[in-house]
Formats: C-alpha cells, structure tokens, sequence
C-alpha cells in the first residue's frame, strides 16, 4: 500500500497542541513578558535615545530607530516565547486571531489583561529610569507625552483625528493580517518572527509622524499613563482604531482561506 505525504498542520492545529502542553498561566505570563518587553525596548528607546540627550546631537537614533527598537523587540518577544502562548503581545492581534478561529474566544480576557499588565509594567520600568535620570528628566519626557500616541495639535506630524484613525485601522488590519499568513503553516515558524518584526517596522516609518504609531493597544495605554492628562484622553482612539484594523484582519483572513 503506497505512503502518503501527511500535509502539514496549521497553525490552529500547533496553537491546540500549545493549548494542552501549556498551564494557562504559563501562557498568560508569555504575553505579558512579551508587551514588557515591546514597551521597555519601543517606548524605552522613544525616551532615552531616539534624540539622546538633544535634539542637535547626533547619536540620536531617530524615528528610524525607534521603529527598529519596535520591531527588534517583537521579533525577540516571539522567538523567546511565541511556542508557549503564540506571540500575540498586543489585544488587535488576540482579537484578530480570535475572529480567525486561530485562538479560542475563552482565551482572549486573559490574553487581554496579561498584555496590558506587562504592557504598564514595561512603561513603569522606563519611568523609573526616567525618574533617575538628569535633573528634570522624567519631567521633560512627561511633558513630550512619553512616547505616547495622540492626534491633533499633539500629533507629531499635527495630524486630525480623521487621518489618525484611518492610519491606525489600516496598518493594524495589515500588521495582523501579516501575521496570519506567515504563521498559517508550520513551514515558516523558524522566519515568522522576522517577517513580523520587519513589518511592525515599516509599520512605525509609515506612522510615527502621523500618530507616533499604535497599532496596539497596550503599548498605546502603557505609554498614556505616564504621559500626561492629554495623552490618557486621547487613549481611546487607539483601543478603538487598532481593534477594528484587527477585526477586519481576523475576518478578512477567515473568508480568504475558506475552501471551496
């Protein structure tokens, strides 16, 4: 009788397997090492290096490497525990994942919460730091807005609310969407991190002088609570806009793979 080639399985298959290998607090606490991590190395670059330690000094790393510090620092977060809890960090992912039968809907509330806890933790790190740094330090990168997102007269580029919102929900529905495909088969596990890397990346290039650039939820409330009153009541536009990007992701991803 002739072998057959056994297909590869999907990545909902392998996320199942993880399900029962791993305690759900093992992968809660994934997640929540993971948004640590993309706040201390995004955020964290955002106040002390990218015009480090002005605006006329030339070490700063810029626009250009505060987008490589995020993109690093998710690419890393996933390699370190993506095989435990799937890599998500970020709430538009959960629920875009959710939405693509990828991730059980019983997973999400605590997928959500261990993302934002690691998330503050990771702001809070930074603002320690900050708060031990040079005389009016902490004060000065407060009153910047903490490498915060926002709108309006508090955009980076000055952009409206209508411009921001139609960035976020754009490059998050094709941050998530990436992230679907290259994790759709076990084919692509060893380069799925880097691929999702490089995409936060030019993620970041495109929108940092639009919104200082979401497209998560977590990193966006981590940052606001140190950022001051107008950061926090701008907050909502980046739950809002990243979780329909990744809405539309999830959905989008599920009837495309559909087969006849």
């Amino acid at each position: 009788m002739p072998r057959t080639t056994p297909a590869s399985r999907s990545t909902k298959e392998q996320r199942t397997q993880h399900a029962e290998t791993y305690a759900p607090l093992a992968r809660y606490a994934s997640e929540a090492f993971g948004a640590f991590l993309l706040v201390v190395g995004g955020v964290g670059t955002a106040v002390f290096a990218s015009s480090f330690p002005d605006d006329g000094n030339a070490l700063g790393v810029g626009f250009l490497g505060v987008a490589l510090a995020f993109g690093l620092s998710v690419m890393a977060g996933i390699y370190a525990v993506g095989h435990i809890s799937g890599g998500h960090f970020n709430p538009a992912v959960t629920v875009g994942f959710a939405l693509a039968r990828r991730t059980p809907w019983s997973s999400v509330p605590g997928y959500v919460v261990a993302q934002l806890v690691g998330a503050a933790a990771g702001a809070s790190v930074v603002a320690l730091v900050a708060a031990d740094g040079p005389a009016g330090y902490f004060a000065a990168a407060r009153d910047s807005g903490f490498a915060s997102n926002s709108f309006g007269a508090s955009s980076p580029g000055g952009f409206g609310l209508g411009a921001v919102l139609v960035t976020e929900i754009v490059l998050t529905a094709v941050f998530v969407g990436v992230i679907l495909s290259v994790t759709a088969k076990g084919e692509y596990k060893a380069l799925a991190p880097l691929a999702i890397g490089l995409t936060l990346t030019l993620i970041h290039l495109i929108s940092i002088p639009v919104s200082n650039t979401s497209v998560n939820p977590a990193r966006s409330l981590a940052a606001a609570l140190y950022g001051g009153p107008d950061a926090l009541a701008q907050v909502w536009v980046f739950f809002v806009a990243p979780l329909v990007g990744g809405a539309l992701a999830g959905l989008a991803h599920r009837v495309l793979r559909r087969r006849a």
